[in-house]
């Protein structure tokens, strides 16, 4: 019988996320190098058995497998510009929270200086790193993901590629915490609508995740109008909500609670309507934020 012992990785980039990496792979058994601007911050990983490397050279030569988490593109490319020709033959794996365009931009870097690149969107806050409860998106190069799946793995969770494209990792990342902070302001903004009649939050909460119920199926139903680019108002009409929304909007300044939130839904229903769209279901209104004309 074959065993394989754990592969080594390094981690560039120590802030909460890059130390929360590091803590899982080390955890995994993985030897892992490890290397940040500020030395300081090493110390902790060094007792916890970690290879504190004294420059970026010897960290992004020590494995061949380098994982970058820091805080924006900008130092991304000036750590990977730093690190030059010794990351020839590596696989980058960049976990910087960016836009899909620089994730391209930097996979194209990569790639022009010899090194494998994945693009990877971590989606769970630091303590859930390395737990079966992690989400890390991950897009690039196939073959460098396959070569270290189980190097990955250590971060928990699933392990999937969602395509060759670079920016697809962050293109999902967009999309999920579009809903996250959209749906954490609908929160806060109905918080402080009852509120104003003096409603506690908590009060307010069970039924706020009833519609959080509502949602799951709600959501099912709009991705395949989406897709199928159908509308049908079968169950409710873009003229019917328009009237509830109102309504919200009404509220919000009889009680002088900010409405912009709803004023935009509202603008973006009353929008599909004029254009003849009132008998369509909320789906339509996919067109509308698409900038496309109405037919």
């Amino acid at each position: 019988m074959t065993t394989h012992s754990p592969a080594p990785v390094t981690v560039v980039g120590l802030g909460a996320m890059g130390t929360a990496l590091a803590r899982a792979f080390l955890a995994a058994g993985h030897p892992t190098t490890v290397w940040n601007r500020s030395p300081g911050r090493a110390q902790p990983l060094r007792t916890a058995g970690a290879a504190v490397a004294p420059d970026l050279f010897t960290a992004v030569t020590a494995s061949p497998l380098v994982i970058v988490c820091l805080l924006d593109t900008p130092a991304v490319d000036a750590v990977l510009v730093g690190a030059g020709d010794a990351l020839r033959g590596s696989t980058i794996v960049n976990l910087t929270s960016s836009t899909p365009e620089d994730a391209r931009l930097v996979g194209a870097w990569a790639a022009a200086a010899g090194a494998r690149y994945l693009d990877g969107a971590i989606m769970v806050t630091t303590p859930m790193v390395g737990t079966p409860d992690a989400l890390v998106l991950y897009s690039g190069d196939a073959d460098a993901f396959t070569e270290h799946r189980d190097t990955l793995a250590a971060l928990g969770g699933e392990v999937e590629l969602l395509g060759d494209d670079p920016g697809l990792a962050a293109v999902h990342d967009i999309g999920m915490l579009d809903v996250f902070f959209t749906g954490m302001t609908a929160f806060l903004h109905a918080a402080a609508l009852v509120g104003a009649d003096g409603v506690p939050a908590r009060a307010f909460l069970p039924l706020a995740r009833r519609m959080l119920a509502l949602l799951d199926s709600t959501f099912e139903q709009l991705a395949r109008d989406v897709d199928a680019g159908e509308f049908p108002g079968d169950e409710d009409t873009l003229a019917m909500e328009l009237v509830a929304i109102e309504h919200i909007v009404d509220a919000s300044r009889a009680r002088n609670v900010d409405p912009p939130l709803t004023e935009a839904m509202r603008d973006l229903v009353r929008t599909a309507v004029d254009a003849g769209h009132g008998k369509d279901g909320f789906s339509r209104v996919v067109t509308v934020l698409q900038g496309a004309p109405a037919r």
